[in-house]
């Protein structure tokens, strides 16, 4: 394979995997997709570091040739169904070994695919919302009142996402709200336990994937991986309380 060939497959394979981390995957899962491609393609010989940020990956060519790509990777959102996309296509392309024209183009179908229907999204908010006031210890009038703000919140959460890309900021502002929206609840008559109903709200936005992620990586050799993915989740837990104890505090 000449060095032209190898850059082709490596900016496809380098694509696959900034939209795996960008849908919350592993990043062994990572690192092991883009080798997998390149082993594929006819480059044995390949490094790839990746963290939750960045991927590094440098394929050797032999007589000192090497090709070597990067990746920042930015707004990572939890999508299990395009990373269950992404690992169809490179389990195809290690099979059938497609030219790099045809990967682009399956790439760019599952970039351009349509998230979950809006309909199913706020439907799941509710049920999840008043599912875990109820579970917690609130009544009839707790899990109504949570599923309705659960449907609130995200309406708010995709206005938010027009307005900013800062993570942590989004969920200061939604956790505010909701614990805002638990208190006006109670005070109308809607629920009887605010603290029980935000509690439904919060589980919405608890980063539990983002955090067995990181116990994960930490138990297989990924140290700085799991530290950074823990310490957010830690942060963004923090930032969730301190939304909500505002929004209590004002009340």
């Amino acid at each position: 394979m000449n060095r032209e060939e190898a850059d082709e497959y490596l900016y496809c394979a380098m694509d696959i995997g900034q939209l795996l981390l960008m849908s919350g995957a592993e990043v062994n899962r990572v690192e092991d997709t883009v080798t997998r491609i390149m082993n594929a393609a006819g480059v044995p010989d390949v490094e790839v570091f990746s963290i939750t940020s960045t991927i590094t990956a440098t394929a050797h060519l032999g007589d000192f040739q090497t090709v070597t790509q990067m990746r920042r990777i930015y707004g990572v959102r939890t999508d299990m169904h395009r990373i269950e996309e992404l690992n169809q296509l490179s389990r195809n392309i290690c099979s059938r070994h497609p030219s790099p024209a045809s990967i682009r183009r399956e790439i760019a179908q599952i970039r351009a695919a349509q998230p979950i229907n809006s309909g199913v999204m706020f439907l799941g908010y509710a049920l999840v919302s008043g599912s875990f006031a109820l579970f917690f210890g609130g009544d009839m009038h707790d899990f109504i009142a949570s599923a309705l703000i659960g449907v609130l919140l995200f309406f708010f959460e995709k206005a938010l996402a027009r307005l900013t890309s800062n993570h942590l900021m989004t969920a200061l502002l939604w956790s505010a709200m909701g614990g805002f929206l638990a208190q006006i609840a109670v005070m109308t008559g809607i629920g009887h336990h605010a603290d029980l109903i935000s509690i439904g709200n919060i589980m919405l936005y608890i980063p539990g994937v983002a955090f067995t992620n990181s116990i994960r990586d930490l138990f297989i050799g990924d140290t700085i991986t799991g530290v950074i993915r823990f310490l957010e989740s830690l942060l963004l837990a923090g930032i969730i309380a301190v939304g909500f104890t505002i929004s209590g505090r004002l009340f």
